[in-house]
């Protein structure tokens, strides 16, 4: 692997069990590509059905989400996405599984995800998901039969933060619950804190207030392979 880029997985679904909207959360990628971008990295976009993908969390307010959506490669991105099928994961070093709820519903079971995340990391680079990002990390096997996260470290939004926002009963799966019927050894902190975990060439933040933790840990795991 030569070059420095990194892609970036969004979900397509934007249907909340129909109580309201979401998407890919924009915080969980905003700080993260600024802080990737900054340390030299090519960032990348697909979603899982392409097009212009469902967003959450935007805040006009903030200016580094403006600044993200400012980006001309971004932006051009974000207007038509491709999906990762039209990727080669020998060109990339990482992948980052954005978060937001809607990642729950169609990270899962998306064969094309995990395919090119075993091979990614089978190729020495470097895995990564944040808050419920880490359902895209449920069905990762590697070429050995086993389940990537099978006895890793690891963190993801938790079960009581998904009561804490009264989704438990919205939500397919509890996403610490199906981590760790994986093998996954779960290492949550308090509520809504920044919490990020490494094991390795998996990197993994708990929610929101993760993203620049999160960001910074994606650069480091590179550094260090």
């Amino acid at each position: 692997m030569s070059t420095k880029r990194v892609l970036f997985f969004l979900t397509s679904h934007d249907d909340l069990g129909g109580i309201r909207k979401t998407g890919f959360y924009v915080h969980e990628a905003a700080r993260p590509w600024k802080i990737l971008t900054e340390a030299g990295y090519t960032v990348d976009l697909a979603s899982v059905q392409g097009g212009v993908p469902p967003q959450d969390g935007r805040d006009p307010d903030d200016p580094g989400q403006e600044e993200f959506f400012a980006d001309p490669r971004i932006a051009a991105q974000l207007a038509d996405t491709k999906t990762p099928t039209d990727y080669d994961p020998a060109d990339y070093e990482a992948v980052v599984y954005v978060g937001g709820h809607g990642t729950m519903f169609d990270f899962p079971g998306n064969a094309a995800l995990a395919e090119f995340s075993a091979k990614v990391y089978e190729n020495g680079g470097v895995v990564a998901a944040v808050c419920h990002g880490p359902a895209g990390l449920l069905d990762i096997k590697l070429s050995e039969g086993d389940y990537l996260v099978s006895g890793k470290n690891l963190t993801s939004f938790t079960n009581e933060e998904e009561a804490a926002v009264g989704l438990t009963e919205v939500v397919p799966l509890l996403l610490e619950t199906a981590l760790t019927e994986r093998g996954a050894i779960h290492q949550p902190a308090a509520n809504f804190t920044d919490n990020v975990v490494v094991d390795g060439r998996l990197v993994t933040g708990q929610n929101p207030a993760s993203a620049d933790s999160f960001g910074t840990a994606i650069v480091k795991a590179l550094a260090n392979r």
